[in-house]
């Protein structure tokens, strides 16, 4: 693993993939968390959202797929997710909490996950910080740095802090 492809990327570049990790996780703590409507859970989410939508602005001045004009279908999925941000938060704010979580969720999985997952693809540059100068120890390490935290979440979540008759509840 190395970060030097990263570092000698464009500034545009530089700035989604700081604002998309963290979203990444903070991402993946509200959807598995079970502390739904509390005021971290605002919290979180309004940073959640603030994270999305500077990630999907700064991929317009990404143009290393160039397909039309210097756009590609990840344009089309950076105005989907700016669109459906703004939707999260009316959706929420009007109380329509089903339609809010089957919102984060889709944009989540299709801007984070399934997105992200294209950006592992040879030649990419997130395939070069991943992939290149790795060990398969290296790999196994960082697939343990990456899965120990959702672990421990999990285990604390359905046994630590459940309350007898309750939601569970974290920092509250």
């Amino acid at each position: 693993m190395t970060l030097e492809p990263l570092l000698e990327a464009p500034l545009a570049i530089q700035i989604h993939v700081a604002t998309i990790l963290p979203a990444a996780l903070i991402g993946a703590f509200l959807l598995v968390w079970r502390g739904r409507g509390t005021p971290l859970h605002r919290l979180l989410g309004k940073i959640w959202i603030g994270l999305m939508l500077v990630s999907a602005l700064s991929s317009f001045f990404i143009h290393e797929l160039r397909m039309w004009q210097g756009f590609s279908p990840i344009h089309l999925l950076s105005i989907l997710v700016v669109v459906g941000c703004l939707r999260v938060v009316w959706l929420a704010r009007r109380g329509r909490i089903a339609a809010h979580r089957r919102l984060v969720t889709q944009i989540y999985v299709g801007s984070i996950l399934i997105a992200g997952g294209f950006t592992l693809m040879p030649y990419r540059i997130m395939h070069a910080v991943v992939f290149d100068g790795s060990s398969l120890p290296h790999l196994l390490l960082l697939v343990v740095i990456l899965t120990l935290p959702w672990l421990l979440l999990a285990l604390v979540q359905h046994s630590l802090l459940r309350p007898a008759g309750g939601r569970a509840k974290l920092f509250s």
